[in-house]
This record gives structure tokens, sequence and C-alpha cells, in this order.
């Protein structure tokens, strides 16, 4: 990984680009593996010479290439999508009284349709943009929304609507400037700490649940010895597809219960069945009544998209190489694409809130390699995953899907939070944000620690008298005032009954 000065540094001016000496394409730039004496290094030289194109075709082979590499991302993110929706329809699917056959083919649905806009936005027409993946830390709000009447596709075009504001007037970015390492550093660990932790109780709860707690045990400590022999080769861009096998592997060798369930098929691709008053959702088609109920969870559900989306984009800026700016995420375009998509997903009868694709971005960045292939690859993943069936079986069960969140999302999270926190004062700032996102959640800790950082009271003080008052303290305590008011309202702010009595749980 890089260490903290050259991510400020951004550029490597001591060599001048091959660009730079006349050539023009990626086509012209590209030089086949074997004229170089690492793959790591034609890796890096591929992130170098490629020339991204924004709003227009960037097509295979002519502007990027598709490496073995890119099929461990789009395997990761394609795991990790299964799980997350299902969590998300599951979780609606309890609230709402509908049962399994809604789960199943939501599930499903929700795979077709985000692998559209994979191969629109991220594949072609937005290759800096990460894919739009699934906004986790809403599941526990959802059976929330239910209780107050809040309807699913008001959610959803909400959502979309404020994140295009956000988008457009390039939001995303100007917080992520004005997030300093240390509060971006202490959320990485945090999220890292918190996910690995989760992810192993899980595990155990699991194997507690078929009577064989050891193998909760065994494939834990296995999956720490892969790790870090991977880590000793430099190879811990192998870490999912092999922590899978052997997690998989293991549970079923010692006695764990497995079979495949979910045959071949396809849903329902009609809009109007999924909003329909007796199918689908039975719900119907929103009211104005509806809107308005979840306006407060929607503001705070795109609020907590920049420091998840900062996180990304830092994890990807310490594992490139230099001079890779131009493919590295833009925070401004994934917001649009996220924001698009979730408009048309919620449209056509999706389940899914949208975020930046954890599970797809960390294992590219630690493969080195750009978003356009891998992103090609999930799409083809999820087309197959969700017709097929089969493989959604194997990505949900619990010694497969822990293990490959914990070597290629949490660990990883974690060492980049490490690396970021090295130098100077981030420390003070780190501790803040950890500590404040233990109280509440990531996005209180986020705003609290960003608006005491650039005020100078904790962190570098020369960072905060170099700022503009708008950028110091106007804005964080904006940021800081709405968020905690949304929180209030809607009663997360622990101890603290609801402020709006249609929110009391």
């Amino acid at each position: 990984m890089k260490n903290i000065s050259q991510i400020e540094a951004g550029t490597d001016t001591s060599n001048v680009t091959e660009a730079e000496a006349g050539y023009s394409s990626y086509e012209e730039l590209h030089k086949p593996s074997s004229e170089f004496s690492s793959r790591d290094e034609y890796l890096e030289h591929e992130l170098q010479i490629m020339q991204p194109k924004r709003w227009r075709p960037n097509l295979p082979f002519k502007d990027y290439r598709f490496e073995f590499e890119d099929t461990i991302p789009a395997m990761a993110a394609t795991i990790g999508k299964v799980v997350m929706v299902a969590a998300i329809v599951t979780t609606f699917a309890s609230a709402l009284g509908l049962g399994d056959g809604f789960v199943l083919e939501n599930v499903r649905y929700e795979l077709l349709i985000v692998a559209v806009f994979i191969i629109l936005f991220s594949g072609f027409m937005l290759p800096t943009a990460n894919l739009a993946g699934t906004h986790g830390p809403l599941i526990p709000l959802i059976p929330i929304v239910v209780a107050a009447g809040g309807h699913p596709m008001a959610f959803g075009l909400l959502i979309g609507a404020f994140g295009l504001i956000l988008a457009f007037s390039k939001g995303g970015s100007l917080l992520a400037r004005l997030t300093s390492k240390g509060v971006c550093g202490g959320l990485l660990l945090y999220l890292g700490f918190i996910g690995t932790i989760s992810q192993v109780k899980k595990l155990f709860i699991w194997a507690e649940g078929i009577d064989k707690t050891h193998i909760a045990f065994i494939v834990i400590f296995a999956t720490i010895l892969l790790y870090a022999f991977l880590e000793h080769f430099k190879k811990r861009w192998l870490a999912v597809p092999l922590s899978c096998l052997i997690g998989g592997g293991i549970a079923f060798l010692l006695g764990a219960p497995f079979s495949f369930k979910t045959a071949p098929g396809l849903p329902n691709m009609n809009p109007m069945y999924w909003w329909g008053e007796n199918s689908g959702w039975m719900l119907g088609l929103p009211t104005l009544e509806s809107f308005i109920v979840v306006l407060p969870f929607a503001i705070l559900a795109v609020a907590m998209w920049s420091p998840d989306f900062l996180g990304h984009q830092v994890f990807q800026k310490i594992s490139y190489p230099t001079r890779t700016e131009k493919v590295q995420m833009n925070i401004d375009d994934t917001m649009l694409s996220a924001s698009i998509r979730q408009t048309f997903g919620s449209i056509f009868g999706g389940a899914n809130f949208t975020s930046s694709w954890g599970t797809y971005i960390v294992p590219a960045a630690i493969a080195k390699r750009p978003i356009p292939a891998g992103a090609i690859l999930t799409a083809l993943f999820c087309v197959i995953a969700g017709v097929w069936g089969y493989p959604m079986d194997l990505a949900v069960w619990q010694p497969v899907l822990c293990v490959a969140l914990i070597v290629g999302v949490f660990i990883p999270l974690l060492e980049a939070g490490m690396e970021m926190t090295r130098e100077g004062k981030t420390t003070q700032s780190a501790a803040i944000v950890v500590f404040a996102s233990t109280l509440v959640n990531p996005a209180f800790g986020w705003s609290l620690t960003m608006l005491l950082d650039n005020l100078g009271l904790i962190g570098c003080k020369n960072r905060s008298a170099d700022l503009s008052h708008m950028s110091r303290w106007i804005i964080p305590l904006m940021m800081f005032i709405i968020l905690t008011t949304v929180m209030a309202m809607v009663g997360m702010l622990p101890g603290i009954p609801a402020l709006l009595s249609g929110f009391r749980h």
C-alpha cells in the first residue's frame, strides 16, 4: 500500500508518463504482460495508461482489457449482492407479511436489474463510477419505515431524487474534501472492526444452530492462516475465492448440512405486477402521504452516502500506484449512477436501496484493477446467479458468506484505516469518530468528528487554520445539525424517544 504522503502528493513528478511522450490512446500504450518483470508491474501499468471517457462509450479491448484478476472482485461482488439484497427483501417481507416466494423472486429481479445498470454506467458510459450496490446500514430502519406506513417505491424515489441533487451539485466530493485523513481512517477502522466481529459472531451462531460449534472455530482459524500466507506472498487478491473454497469445503467435510434448493427460473418482469394491489408488494402505487412518511429516512440514507463513498475512494487511492488519478472512483459520478439506478429500480418494483458497492471496489483495489472490466463480469455473474438459481444457495451459506466478507471487505478496511492513521495527529480524530460512531452510527460519528476536526479542536491545527469559514464550520455544522435532527425525528438517538410520534418503536 502507498503511504499518506503519496496520496496527498497525488502524482509522481519524477517520471514522465508514456501518454506525455506523444501517445494518445490506451491501445497504443498497452503492452503484453510478457514485457514486464512481474504481474504487479503489468497491472500497475494498465492502471496508469487507461484514459476513461465520461459519457462516451468505453469499449473492451479498445479502452480496457479483461484480466483473470477481474474475476475476483466480480465473484466477491456477486456474493455480497445476493446476500445484501436478500437481507433487505427478507426484512421487508417479514414486516409486510409476504412469503418466501416473494423474497426469492424479488432477489432474482434485482440481480437482473442491477446487471443492466452496471453495464450501462460502470462498464461503458461512466467508467470511474463505482457499481451501485446495496445500502446495508438502512436494513435496521426498514421495519420502522414499514411500521410508520412507508411505501418502498416512495422511499426509493426520494433517495434517487436527493442523490441526484447531491451529484449535480458535486456535494459528495465537497464533503469528501472536508473530511480529514484522521476522520476517514477512523471510519474505516470502525467499519472494518464492527464488520469483522459481526461476521465471526454470525458464523458461530450458525454453527451452534447445527450443534457443531467447532466448525466455526476451525473455519475462522483456517481463514486466518490462509490470509497470512497470501499476505506474505503478496497474493491477497486471491483471498475471496480461496477462503470461500476452504471455508465451504471444511464445513462440508466436517458434516455441516448443505443442499441446492433454488431451481433455475426467471422473475416476473412486469412493474405493474410488482406494484399491484393484489400482486407483488400488495401495496399498490404510493400516495403523497407515502412520500411524506419516508422523507426523513431518505434524507438520512443519502447523507450516509458520503462517508461510505469516501471510504471506498480512499481505499482505492491507498492500493493503487501513482499516476492513476484518472481511473480512481469519482464520488459524484458514483452518486449519479447510484441515484439513477435507484430511481428506475424502484419504478420497476425492486426492493434494493443503493449505495457504493463495497464488496466490489475493495477487492478490485486490492487486485489493482480498474472498475469497468470487473463491472462487466459482475453483471454477467449476477445474471447467471439470478437465472440459474443454484449459485444463490451457495452464496448465502454461512461458511462461504462470512469468510468472503471478512477477507474481501472488512479486514482490508481495517488495514486501510491503520494505514491512514499512521502519521501526524490523525489518531485523535480517528479515536473520536470511532467513539461517536459507537454511540449512534457512522453517519453521526462522521458528521460530529468532521465538525470538531475542521474547527481545530482535535487533529491537525494547521489544517484547520488553512480552511475557509465555509469549509471550517458552516458546512460541517449544517451537516451535523441536519443529520442529528433527522435521527432525532425517527428515534435513532439512543435513549431519546422519536420526536415524531409516528416513528416511535
